[in-house]
């Protein structure tokens, strides 16, 4: 008698697989550049501040699952011990100094473990190092606008619109794919200067970290030096109207000399800007 055991195995490394992705911080199966079925984690990430979010997100992941199971054994170790039947006589204890100290010295100190690896990740969020290349995103209603400054190379700007499901071609991502995508060169700082011409939007790459709003009037700032070549995808993440869902990012990230030949290319595809790019110092 034969017994098949090939889905058994591939039942059991996919529990792991999965087990070891909710508790380690494993990505076996977070895939980079867009989101994968069934995913239990975060996106695969490519760049510092993305690393260093995920491997936070793990840490508190620990932290909260301590603090979950202790008190969950402390309420039923109080059901199971302090039960009437068990104790008929009602305990007088109305003070512990020990235990008071106890319960307040523990959680600061579990406060101030999850406050330094915060601040440190703020830290490197927050302070831009000096760039290699600056792209204004513009966010409309309901696509979004990219400028490259003709001081690196640019000089130009085009409009990023969502791929209808007819106008798809092999390998493209439905809701994720569009017909002019951002393109940056890998292993080098971009920064990223955000605005809104209408309303409310937020740029977001999950794969690399970034998360930022789109407000009308305000020019916000952030950074990325994505470390592997790839496409990549993000999404506008603040409810902006009935069109917010079909409001897809794609990054392009490629060799210095594929860079290259895509400005020039840029150059004569889309429209030239009348004067000076209106962007933030690059330093």
């Amino acid at each position: 008698m034969r017994i098949e055991t090939s889905g058994l195995r591939s039942a059991t490394t996919l529990t792991a697989a999965a087990v070891a992705l909710v508790l380690g911080g494993s990505e076996a199966f977070a895939e980079a550049g867009r989101p994968s079925p069934w995913e239990l984690g975060m996106q695969g990430m490519v760049t510092e501040v993305g690393q260093n979010l995920s491997t936070f997100h793990t840490y508190l992941v620990w932290i909260i699952t301590a603090v979950s199971v202790f008190v969950l054994g402390l309420i039923l170790t109080i059901v199971f011990r302090f039960s009437e039947k068990r104790n008929p006589v009602a305990s007088k204890t109305t003070h512990n100094t020990l235990l008071e100290v106890v319960w307040t010295v523990v959680p600061v100190l579990i406060l101030v473990a999850i406050a330094i690896p915060s601040f440190r990740l703020l830290r490197l969020q927050l302070i831009t190092p000096p760039a290699d290349v600056v792209v204004k995103v513009t966010g409309y209603a309901w696509y979004w606008g990219y400028e490259y400054p003709a001081d690196q190379g640019g000089g130009f700007k085009f409009d990023s619109n969502m791929l209808e499901a007819k106008d798809l071609k092999p390998g493209q991502t439905r809701l994720l794919s569009v017909d002019n995508a951002m393109y940056v060169p890998v292993n080098k700082v971009v920064k990223v200067q955000v605005t809104a011409a209408d309303v409310i939007h937020s740029f977001a790459m999950p794969s690399f970290g970034v998360k930022i709003d789109a407000i009308p009037g305000r020019l916000n700032e952030s950074w990325f030096k994505a470390e592997k070549e790839g496409v990549y995808y993000g999404q506008c993440s603040e409810l902006c109207g009935n069109g917010h869902p079909y409001m897809p990012i794609e990054i392009h990230v490629v060799s210095e000399q594929q860079y290259a030949a895509w400005l020039q290319d840029a150059k004569k595809k889309y429209a030239s800007v009348d004067g000076p790019i209106q962007l933030a110092n690059a330093q």
